[in-house]
């Protein structure tokens, strides 16, 4: 669909940190990809999205769905980002196999030893592992 990728990794300083800082969650977006594949990550912090792509020559902006709910949480701030920039939000949808998946079930099955391969890529899977997974009986 497009030339050029740009993964945008935003972070606010003033909320709580995540399980990784946001140069480690560029790390395994590199780790993540196939071999031959090429995006460009872009680290912002305290910043909105329509700015960094204004700056970025940015077309579009590409977010992917897991179902109803997400939509409904996406679109008015696709609504907004056009109002803001002009620029459009293109929705894909996510597999349906995988709509029960979030980031925080993800974070909670880990944190009680459980597996989440074929869930979460390998190299994300073993990071989580390390910072999350119990210690000890």
């Amino acid at each position: 669909m497009f030339d050029e990728v740009v993964v945008v990794i935003s972070h606010n300083p003033s909320k709580p940190s995540g399980v990784f800082t946001p140069e480690e969650r560029r790390d395994l977006i590199f780790g993540a990809l196939p071999e031959g594949v090429a995006v460009e990550v872009v680290l912002s912090a305290n910043r909105l999205l329509v700015d960094v792509c204004r700056e970025l020559g940015a077309t579009a902006i590409v977010k992917g769905l897991r179902g109803a709910t997400d939509f409904a949480y996406e679109l008015p701030m696709a609504h907004m980002n056009r109002h803001l920039t002009g620029i459009e939000t293109l929705f894909l949808p996510g597999n349906p196999a995988m709509e029960h998946v979030s980031s925080s079930l993800i974070k909670e099955v880990v944190r009680f030893g459980g597996d989440v391969t074929g869930l979460v890529p390998e190299n994300v899977r073993a990071a989580l592992r390390d910072r999350l997974a119990p210690t000890g009986p």
